[in-house]
């Protein structure tokens, strides 16, 4: 009673002290505490082009009419908690990209948008079970940048549920299976994915070296053998600047450019190369920037899609920073681009 107790008091008071996203932590006993953590993030985006705006680029798109548009969104906002139970953590966090884009609302009157679940999942000792981003994912190597996930054409990006080992630099997992073909997922698929990765890491940064062995299945309930490899790292260069890169090749799929690359087109193994490079320079303590390239190509479905960038970013204290990028998304094999201006504002919680 008394421990159920000083959770109701704990949690009234985050609640009044407007703490309930916030990267806090609650001691509730030796052994149980609760972290609440999270964002505020607004964006606004200025597109000119003939591929059609979007709220963030990802791998997809298809040419459209030249148009311009802008817009203002908060969707990217997110919140999470974590309960610590002696050596159990419980983990659970939610944006509102819900059904894609502005999931169960409008732009006439409420802009409202659906939440969505990212991550929900238990880590004991060197187990985790659940959903969060895949083995094959290194989020150490994603750009900084005021656009979603930044050049996602090119990144390793999924997440997915799984189980999963680590010991020291070395990750097993088993993860969960699904076949993308040019025409939607199978939903068929009865063989877990396997992924592998090892991590090194030392003053000079990290690099990791994963691999993904799967069983695909065809229309017609047949299965194809696919597999995928990835290099990735972020490196120390000259005081607090880095260097972030992503190289993946092979029958990796699903696994990198965010619908860039299907698993399977006509029953044909899709042969994806990808490629991300990014530097960040720090200006100073407060002011940073971030130059990207990000390329995807494959050899059945001929795409080839490229995400160029810039940016500036400004910390006015620790939790607010305000942000500008230019760049440009391109759709080679469709003779389509779009420039784009985006403004972010965010507040870490």
């Amino acid at each position: 009673m008394l421990k159920r107790n000083k959770l109701a008091l704990a949690t009234g008071l985050a609640l009044l002290t407007g703490a309930a996203n916030a990267g806090y932590t609650i001691k509730i006993s030796d052994q149980d505490s609760i972290t609440f953590g999270g964002y505020v993030k607004v964006d606004a985006r200025y597109i000119d082009g003939d591929v059609p705006a979007t709220e963030y680029w990802y791998g997809g798109g298809s040419k459209g009419e030249d148009t311009e548009n802008f817009a203002i969104t908060a969707n990217e906002t997110r919140f999470n908690t974590k309960y610590v139970h002696g050596d159990v953590t419980a983990f659970i966090e939610m944006d509102f990209y819900g059904e894609a884009v502005r999931g169960g609302g409008n732009e006439a009157i409420s802009n409202s948008s659906k939440p969505r679940l990212r991550h929900a999942f238990i880590k004991y000792e060197n187990l985790l079970i659940g959903q969060t981003w895949s083995t094959f994912v290194n989020t150490g190597a994603l750009a900084e940048t005021a656009d979603f996930g930044g050049p996602l054409n090119s990144v390793a990006f999924i997440r997915q549920g799984q189980i999963r080992y680590t010991n020291g630099g070395l990750q097993l997992a088993i993860e969960n299976p699904e076949t993308y073909t040019e025409n939607g997922l199978t939903g068929n698929d009865t063989a877990p994915d396997l992924i592998g990765k090892y991590t090194f890491s030392d003053d000079w940064g990290s690099i990791s070296i994963a691999a993904v062995a799967r069983q695909l299945q065809t229309s017609d309930d047949d299965e194809e053998a696919a597999l995928g490899f990835g290099i990735s790292g972020k490196i120390k260069t000259f005081g607090k600047d880095d260097l972030r890169f992503q190289v993946h090749g092979g029958e990796v799929g699903r696994y990198v450019g965010v619908t860039a690359s299907r698993d399977l087109i006509a029953d044909e193994v899709e042969e994806t190369t990808s490629v991300m490079v990014a530097y960040r320079h720090f200006w100073n303590d407060d002011i940073r920037s971030t130059v990207f390239y990000g390329n995807t190509t494959t050899e059945e479905s001929d795409v080839d899609r490229t995400h160029v960038g810039v940016n500036l970013f400004k910390n006015y204290t620790k939790e607010l920073a305000f942000g500008v990028e230019i760049g440009n998304y391109e759709l080679a094999n469709q003779d389509a681009d779009s420039n784009y201006l985006h403004f972010t504002a965010k507040y870490v919680l």
